[in-house]
């Protein structure tokens, strides 16, 4: 229903916008021109983190001499000046950070990966993991200027939060703020804008929750019930541990978006079972339930994590997923994703006329965690004769060189 009133309400606002062509504020920016990205140097850096409530800076090599990725480096630019533009008036200052000529000033700050994008915040420096792309940007600067903590203090914000099934999140009952809620904020920084925490001073708020004073629940996707963090009250430190143990990887069944990278790098390093499915589709849908319930019946197998992503909120990326991993992302697919090359295997599920059932599916994940769906042992993998015709191998290492001869391809990660 929501997706139905939503395309009658689009097509409303594009007769509008004809209509109002004229008008400033109707159409999607463009950069202006402006320059609105600094140089940042020994001079300039104390005075811009002093400046701005949050400063990002983009640390970068030198202007390559080749064409190819000197457009790469300009395109970076752009999407800087261009979210830039569109922030002007959040207090957000936007630098780069020059390798070469300003390694004195990256040392001070802490910036050590080459192509990242560090956002300073007060005390914290929050590493940016997700798509360079000006919307995601925006997003997720948005994100960070809100408070850590969102609190919950009458019936519609209770209803709000029990609706956010899909989303990762703790909520504790606190007395107030002069109270051990200090050490559930202090914590909450540390994860902000990926993690997000609640809490409530309500009696009956927390009642309905079934929380206890200076209790802290933590909400799985798609779980009925929470966990409750061990030990009341609870330190800034017992919170960040209790992470520690439940988001080794990422959550089980939970939704990876564009904006939702892992602030620590080991988070998304490594090998992932990726599900694509559509939930508006029947299919999808179908498929979704399915991981559902493969997810509940493994809630406690702390080796299992399922990353979903629905191409419907990703449109820029979805032919990119395709032609990376050579799938048909109008219908369902789940595989094993190796984060640092873009191998993948995939579940065959092409010649099907029925979707796999929770069992079938959770055979296939006995074999990805057994180590029999590996991507990075095709041939052996190939050679398998317990069920080949089953798995799909991709090996995209090659196809995904970023070298000079393959220059234009490389600017397809930067989206505006």
């Amino acid at each position: 229903m929501y997706r139905m009133w939503l395309s009658l309400l689009s097509g409303l606002c594009l007769r509008l916008v004809f209509l109002c062509a004229a008008e400033e504020g109707l159409e999607f920016p463009n950069f202006d021109g402006k320059d609105r990205v600094l140089d940042i140097n020994e001079r300039n850096f104390k005075k811009a983190l002093k400046r701005y409530d949050l400063l990002c800076l983009f640390y970068h090599e030198p202007m390559p001499a080749s064409k190819g990725l000197q457009k790469r480096f300009q395109m970076t630019e752009l999407v800087l000046e261009l979210t830039a533009q569109v922030l002007e008036n959040k207090d957000i200052g936007f630098g780069m950070v020059d390798t070469h000529k300003d390694y004195k000033v990256a040392k001070k700050l802490g910036l050590e990966e080459v192509g990242s994008l560090y956002v300073f915040k007060d005390d914290r420096v929050i590493e940016f993991d997700g798509e360079l792309s000006a919307d995601t940007l925006v997003e997720f600067l948005l994100d960070v200027l809100e408070d850590p903590v969102e609190m919950i203090n009458n019936a519609m914000e209770l209803r709000a939060f029990e609706r956010m099934e899909e989303d990762i999140r703790l909520i504790g009952y606190f007395r107030g703020e002069d109270s051990h809620f200090k050490a559930f904020q202090e914590a909450s920084e540390r994860f902000q804008p990926y993690i997000k925490f609640f809490a409530t001073f309500d009696k009956s708020t927390a009642k309905h929750l079934s929380l206890k004073i200076n209790e802290v629940n933590f909400y799985e996707p798609f779980m009925e019930e929470p966990a409750i963090l061990p030990g009341r009250p609870l330190s800034e430190m017992d919170i960040v541990e209790f992470r520690h143990r439940v988001f080794s990887l990422p959550p089980t069944d939970s939704r990876l978006c564009s904006t939702q990278g892992h602030s620590e790098e080991d988070d998304m390093d490594g090998i992932h079972i990726v599900a694509f499915a559509e939930e508006e589709d029947p299919d999808g849908y179908e498929f979704l339930e399915i991981l559902k319930d493969v997810a509940r019946d493994n809630t406690n197998n702390p080796e299992l994590s399922i990353v979903w992503i629905d191409p419907d909120d990703f449109p820029l990326l979805t032919t990119y997923w395709e032609k990376t991993f050579k799938l048909d992302l109008f219908r369902p697919q789940i595989g094993v994703v190796n984060v640092t090359d873009a191998d993948s295997v995939w579940l065959d599920m092409s010649n099907d006329e029925d979707l796999p059932t929770a069992e079938e599916l959770e055979d296939w994940i006995e074999d990805v965690l057994s180590g029999r769906v590996n991507t990075e042992d095709d041939d052996e993998f190939a050679d398998d004769r317990e069920s080949p015709e089953r798995y799909m191998v991709d090996d995209s290492e090659e196809s995904h060189d970023r070298d000079e001869e393959e220059e234009d391809d490389g600017m397809r990660d930067y989206q505006l």
